[in-house]
C-alpha cells in the first residue's frame, strides 16, 4: 500500500497534516477522506515526464468525480477524459474546458451526443460506425463540425483483473483496425460533418508493467504510418489510460518508464501525445473511513462489522479486490477477523481472515487505496444514503460532498396517491 500523504504519528493515523480521528468526529463515518497534495502530485509527475514534448493529460472523470477534485485538477491544467453528458456537465460545472474533454464509451446517446458538440469538446473517441452516423447527424443538426478520433481494439492482453481488460478482440470496445481504417478513409465523403483528428488505444485498468501499453502503442503506430501513406493525417496519439497502483505489493511502472517507452514511437510520428489516466492520480489518494458498530465473536472466526458497505466500496464484492485495512488509533493486541459491512449480501465483505488491531465498537478503521471508483461506484443499496467526502489541504479538511438523508434518497420519486 502507498498512501505517502497518510502517516502515523505517535499511534494516530493523519491525512497531510489533519488527524483521522478529528476529521471523523467532524464530519462522520463511513466518510471519504482525499489528500489533494497527493491528487496534485501524481498529476505532477505526469506533467514533469511529459515536459517539452506536446501533450495533453486528461484526468479519467469516471474513478473519481467530485466537481471539487475536478476542480483540482482543472486548476492543474487538465484535461478530461468522459464516458457520459452527466461526466462532461460535471466537468463545466467544476470550471474545466469542455475542449479539453475526450468522450469514450460504446453506447453514447443522442441527446449526449449534442450536448458534446454543442460545448465543442475536443474530440468523440468513436467505438463503432453507427456511433460516427449519430455524431455526424448530431454535427450537421447544429451547424458544426465534430472532432473524432476512432478506437482502435489492438487485440492486447493488458494482464489485468478480467472485468477491466478493454483491449481484446472479444471486449465490447473500439474496432478491429482494418475496420477502422476503412471508417477514416470513406470518413470525408460519407462523414462530411466530422473531422478525424487522432487515433486511440485503451487496453485495461490496474496495468502495472509497461509492455502491454508499448505492445498497443506500436500497433497504433504502426496503423497510423499506413493511415498517412492513403492520404489521412492525424494530429493525436491517445494510449488512453490504465496505470496501476500499489494496493498491496504490486510494484507498478512509473509514469517516466512509461512515457520513456511510448514517446519515441510519437515523436517519431510528429504527433500530440495524449494518456487519460484515472487511478493512478487518485487511487492512493483517499482512505474510507468507517466506525466499528458491533465485534461478533463466533466459534468459527470473529467479524469486525463496521459502518461502511459495499453500497460504499463495491471494489472488494465486485472484483474480489484487496484493501488493506488499518485501526485508525494503533493497538498492541491484535487478532484475526472479517472485516464486514451491515449490506444484507453475503459479499459484503471487505477483508477476509485479516489480522488487525484489536478494535471494540466505536474505534474507527481505514480501508485503505479507496481513492479510484471507491465513491463514484457507490450506491443507495438498502437505502443507505451515501458517505461524506472530505479534502484535506495541509491542516485543513473541507467537507466537499455533504452526506446523503433520508430525504435525499426519495427526493426524486414520485409522490405516493
Amino acid at each position: 500500500m502507498e498512501q505517502e500523504f497518510f502517516t502515523r504519528v505517535d499511534g494516530e493515523l493523519y491525512c497531510e497534516g489533519v488527524k483521522v480521528k478529528e476529521a471523523a468526529e467532524t464530519f462522520g463515518t463511513p466518510m471519504y477522506l482525499y489528500s489533494a497534495a497527493h491528487l496534485r502530485k501524481r498529476y505532477r509527475d505526469f506533467e514533469e515526464a511529459l515536459k517539452g514534448s506536446p501533450h495533453r493529460i486528461c484526468f479519467a472523470v469516471k474513478a473519481c468525480s467530485n466537481v471539487n477534485i475536478l476542480d483540482l485538477f482543472a486548476k492543474e491544467g487538465a484535461g478530461f477524459d468522459i464516458v457520459s453528458g452527466g461526466e462532461l456537465y460535471r466537468v463545466i460545472k467544476a470550471g474545466g474546458d469542455p475542449r479539453s474533454c475526450v468522450y469514450a464509451g460504446v453506447g453514447k446517446s443522442k441527446a449526449e451526443i449534442e450536448y458534446a458538440v454543442e460545448n465543442e469538446i475536443l474530440y468523440f473517441g468513436v467505438e463503432s460506425e453507427p456511433e460516427l452516423e449519430r455524431i455526424n447527424a448530431a454535427a450537421k443538426k447544429l451547424g458544426k463540425k465534430a472532432r473524432v478520433a476512432l478506437r482502435i481494439n489492438p487485440d492486447v492482453d493488458a494482464h489485468t483483473h478480467e472485468y477491466i481488460t478493454t483491449g481484446k478482440s472479444e471486449n465490447k470496445f473500439g474496432l478491429a483496425p482494418e475496420a477502422a481504417r476503412t471508417l477514416y478513409l470513406k470518413m470525408a465523403s460519407a462523414y462530411p460533418y466530422v473531422e478525424a483528428v487522432g487515433a486511440q488505444v485503451h487496453i485495461g485498468s490496474q496495468i502495472t508493467e509497461t509492455a502491454p501499453f508499448l505492445e498497443g502503442a506500436k500497433k497504433l503506430a504502426a496503423f497510423i504510418k499506413e493511415l498517412k501513406v492513403q492520404g489521412v493525417s492525424l494530429k493525436y496519439f491517445d494510449i488512453g489510460g490504465g496505470l496501476g497502483i500499489v494496493y498491496q505489493n504490486e510494484d507498478p511502472a512509473t509514469p517516466a518508464a512509461l512515457v520513456n517507452e511510448l514517446l519515441p514511437l510519437v515523436k517519431e510520428l510528429g504527433m500530440t501525445f495524449v494518456c487519460e489516466m484515472g487511478r493512478y492520480m487518485c487511487g492512493n489518494a483517499a482512505m474510507l473511513v468507517a466506525s466499528v458498530e458491533y465485534v461478533k465473536r463466533t466459534a468459527k472466526k470473529n467479524f469486525v462489522v463496521v459502518d461502511a458497505g459495499m453500497n460504499d466500496l463495491l471494489r472488494p464484492a465486485l472484483y474480489e479486490a484487496y484493501h488493506e485495512i488499518k485501526a485508525v488509533e494503533e493497538k498492541e493486541e491484535k487478532f484475526v477477523c472479517d472485516v464486514v459491512g451491515p449490506i444484507c449480501e453475503s459479499a459484503d465483505i471487505f477483508r477476509k481472515d485479516c489480522e488487525i488491531p484489536a478494535v471494540e465498537a466505536d474505534d474507527l478503521l481505514a480501508i485503505c487505496s479507496a481513492g479510484a471508483y471507491g465513491f463514484s461506484m457507490s450506491s443507495n443499496y438498502n437505502s443507505r444514503g451515501r458517505a461524506a467526502e472530505v479534502l484535506v489541504e495541509g491542516d485543513k479538511a473541507r467537507l466537499i460532498r455533504k452526506r446523503e438523508s433520508f430525504e435525499d434518497q426519495v427526493r426524486n420519486e414520485t409522490t405516493c396517491e
